[in-house]
């Protein structure tokens, strides 16, 4: 309230009794007259990380703390509810209930030109299907998140832009997309430590959009056993949508332990089966959200790993400095090769991150554990600084993350469309047959495009220690007019990985991106 107070009298004397008037109206009506900004909520961050960390009360009243995964799905907003709705403008949000696995509440608050308030949980706002409660009795809840609707995809109806619900996840969409992979705001001890830690926006202000406007503005409070965060999201909605983010992320001191791993721009992934990895049992071709991690190093290479389903947690990286790019990426956007109705995974958006300064030294980590269904995601993938900062020092990181579709991030010559584990017809020994590892990899790009049949193409294939290249070449595929490279490997342990790097070369210059490919260990 002192804020409230400060922020009028501090004005000149002439604005004398108008002025008490005012503020005594907006606390009645529970606005606060401060505006907030990024540096309101990194001040709010700054002074968090400088006290002991506090968990959310995750309490439910027992009602609903006894209500199962459907019964809470039957809980919904009522869209005649949804802010901004009666004033016609261009950006609605909607919030989402507390229950079962969400049992942490945010507190929302907006921000208008009038000030800034809470928005209060009530009762009349949602429709509790067929489930006899009371919700009368449960006060101001809270809520375990919010999303965004917009005219995405046609000017009669705002349909979901971006959601942000459980820990820092988020997720957004461009037009013509399904909902895929999810961003976070933060990731700690993904691998690393003595286990993951999972950073939770706790506090949301949204910033009222004004008629004709083309983006939303989020700010968030970001807290957790060993750090805090400021945070400010514009969502620029389009064929791609991308969403702006500007951090500031402190470091706790304390007993909780030293960061292991500081995972930046976190993208989470899933995938259980490829081109490169198929499953006997499933009448689907593919089955994943990403397909592959593609990194634009800052030295000016452009990488790419098809993503696998591993046995056991594999964790690989990629040290660079200053990026220029990396992202889990949706590359194959044909129905056919999916196969599903209902999940549409050809629609699935890619996420590419774009640093907006230089980030110095570090490495993109990419983290694939095995699940045995569709239902888990299983791959995560994170900018990982040198360095971390002191406490009470902010670490400053922005970024352009874009939900792409059809037209997505390309390296500028040429790129991987599949990878394909697997042997043809072939007289090889049973022996051949179980130690070696043969793959076929189509590029296609601007760079591949005008070469002739009988350009002079051709593989470069390292391998590492565990591994060696026995046979490799380069050919025009007549049906489809892209590139194919073929390569044959030797196992030497079966029990340990291999790592592959192959790109193609023409008159000494490289024409692709690099493939780079781990072969599981068995």
């Amino acid at each position: 309230m002192q804020a409230v107070f400060s922020s009028f009298f501090s004005r000149p004397h002439r604005v004398g009794l108008r002025a008490v008037a005012l503020c005594a109206a907006l606390m009645a009506s529970g606005v606060h007259a401060q505006m907030v900004d990024l540096d309101h909520i990194t001040q709010l961050a700054k002074q968090r990380a400088a006290q002991p960390y506090s968990a959310a009360n995750g309490r439910l009243p027992p009602a609903l703390a006894a209500l199962n995964y459907d019964q809470v799905r039957d809980i919904r907003w009522r869209p005649e509810r949804a802010l901004w709705r009666t004033e016609q403008l261009p950006f609605e949000a909607m919030f989402f209930h507390l229950g079962l696995y969400q049992r942490e509440p945010v507190l929302i608050n907006e921000v208008s030109p009038q000030g800034t308030r809470h928005i209060p949980y009530r009762t009349a706002d949602f429709d509790y299907g067929k489930n006899k409660v009371q919700p009368q009795s449960w006060g101001d809840l809270g809520f375990a998140g919010f999303r965004l609707h917009h005219h995405l995809n046609s000017p009669a109806y705002k349909d979901e832009l971006v959601v942000f619900q459980g820990a820092s996840y988020f997720r957004a969409l461009g037009a013509g997309q399904q909902y895929g992979l999810s961003a976070r705001g933060l990731a700690i001890d993904t691998v690393g430590g003595k286990g993951e830690e999972f950073p939770r926006f706790t506090e949301f202000w949204l910033v009222r959009p004004q008629p004709g406007d083309t983006q939303a503005t989020v700010y968030a409070l970001m807290d957790s056993p060993r750090a805090t965060g400021a945070y400010r999201f514009d969502i620029q909605p389009g064929a791609q949508t991308v969403t702006t983010v500007r951090a500031r992320i402190f470091v706790r001191g304390g007993s909780a332990g030293p960061i292991k791993t500081l995972g930046i721009a976190p993208l989470t992934s899933m995938f259980l089966s490829g081109e490169n990895q198929p499953r006997k049992d499933d009448f689907r071709p593919e089955v994943h959200d990403s397909d592959g991690l593609m990194v634009a190093t800052g030295e000016g290479e452009w990488l790419w790993r098809p993503l696998q389903n591993p046995r056991q947690v594999l964790v690989t990286s990629f040290a660079t400095t200053n990026p220029k790019g990396f992202g889990l990426m949706q590359r194959d956007r044909q129905w056919s090769s999916y196969e599903d109705v209902e999940a549409r995974y050809e629609r699935r958006p890619s996420a590419w991150v774009r640093p907006l300064h230089p980030w110095g030294p570090g490495r993109v980590e990419l983290v694939q554990l095995p699940t045995p269904d569709e239902t888990h995601d299983n791959v995560v993938a994170y900018w990982v600084p040198q360095q971390l900062p002191a406490p009470g020092t902010p670490l400053e990181v922005s970024y352009e993350l874009a939900w792409q579709g059809d037209e997505q991030q390309r390296p500028p010559s040429a790129w991987a469309t599949q990878s394909r584990k697997g042997v043809g017809y072939t007289q090889q020994s049973a022996e051949a047959l179980r130690t070696q590892v043969q793959y076929v990899v189509d590029f296609t790009g601007p760079a591949l495009h005008d070469l002739k049949a009988d350009a002079p193409v051709k593989a470069v294939v390292t391998s590492d220690a565990n591994g060696r290249v026995l046979e490799s070449g380069v050919y025009r595929n007549p049906a489809t007019g892209q590139w194919r490279m073929t390569l044959r490997v030797e196992r030497l342990r079966k029990d340990q990985p291999i790592e592959l790097r192959a790109f193609l070369q023409h008159l000494q210059h490289a024409v692709s991106e690099t493939w780079t490919h781990v072969i599981l260990p068995e």
